[in-house]
């Protein structure tokens, strides 16, 4: 085994194996925190026909694939949510420790996209972003920042003669309060003109977790790609479900979190 781990893919593989196992545990978060439902018990069950679902019919990835995408009791369709949670998350772990090896970085950006996947899938599905991962990303965020600093911005013209360390964790701090704040502000407005809520909190508190991680620069870049994303296939899936533009609530925390991902982890790629 340590021969394996001192090859130069050998700890990605096995953050991507872990990130399939944690991919699993996301599912369950998805499922149960809106209704405010324990992550520990009951055990996994089926949705329809109540039977717990043993062990080896929870093998990430491998036990939908044997059975075909159904309950092995009563047949009912697995949603494909739960195989698309689970090889995403894999997929974003291996990412991260590829770019960054075994390190605090690799870690921070390994957590960083977990949430990701967890925050757009539940905003998708019940239009929630549960505080679990919105209030402990903003808090990771801010701690990992010293140890995994944030690459420097304008922030790091006015603190030119402090540690890398201290000038991430200036920028985290600055960008999770000043950008939610806006935000905040921005919904305030809307809702003041219009008489209807813009955005609700979960947002917020959302773009403030991407500000602990992605520090000012990337994630205003975020919120702007973001909101891009959402105006182009939010109106596109309005028009074409026939919804009414007026009352229809979009996910924004899954465009948002869409526009994180491809900001952490697609643009690094795509410039080197």
């Amino acid at each position: 085994m340590s021969d394996i781990l001192t090859q130069p893919l050998g700890w990605n593989w096995l953050a991507a194996a872990f990130g399939l196992l944690f991919g699993s545990f996301l599912n369950v978060c998805i499922s149960r925190l809106p209704d405010d439902y324990s992550v520990v018990v009951p055990r996994s069950h089926c949705p329809h026909c109540g039977n717990w679902i043993a062990w080896y019919d929870n093998v990430p990835l491998l036990s939908f694939i044997l059975l075909g995408g159904r309950c092995r009791v009563c047949k009912a369709a697995i949603s494909w949510r739960y195989p698309a949670v689970e090889a995403l998350t894999g997929l974003l772990f291996y990412l991260a420790v590829t770019a960054h090896g075994p390190t605090w970085a690799g870690l921070k950006w390994s957590i960083f996209g977990a949430w990701m996947v967890a925050l757009i899938f539940t905003d998708i599905e019940t239009r929630i972003l549960p505080d679990e991962f919105t209030k402990s990303g903003w808090v990771l965020g801010i701690l990992l920042s010293p140890a995994a600093p944030i690459p420097p911005g304008m922030l790091a013209l006015f603190l030119s003669g402090e540690t890398a360390g201290l000038i991430s964790l200036a920028d985290s701090i600055l960008a999770s309060v000043v950008l939610p704040a806006g935000l905040w502000l921005m919904a305030m407005v809307y809702q003041k003109i219009r008489g209807v809520e813009g955005l609700g909190y979960g947002d917020i508190k959302m773009l403030g977790f991407m500000g602990a991680f992605l520090g000012f620069e990337q994630a205003l870049l975020t919120l702007m790609l973001g909101s891009l994303i959402g105006a182009v296939l939010g109106l596109a899936w309005i028009k074409l479900s026939h919804q009414d533009a007026a009352t229809y609530e979009l996910p924004f925390g899954s465009f948002l979190g869409v526009a994180g991902l491809i900001v952490a982890f697609v643009l690094p790629i795509a410039l080197r």
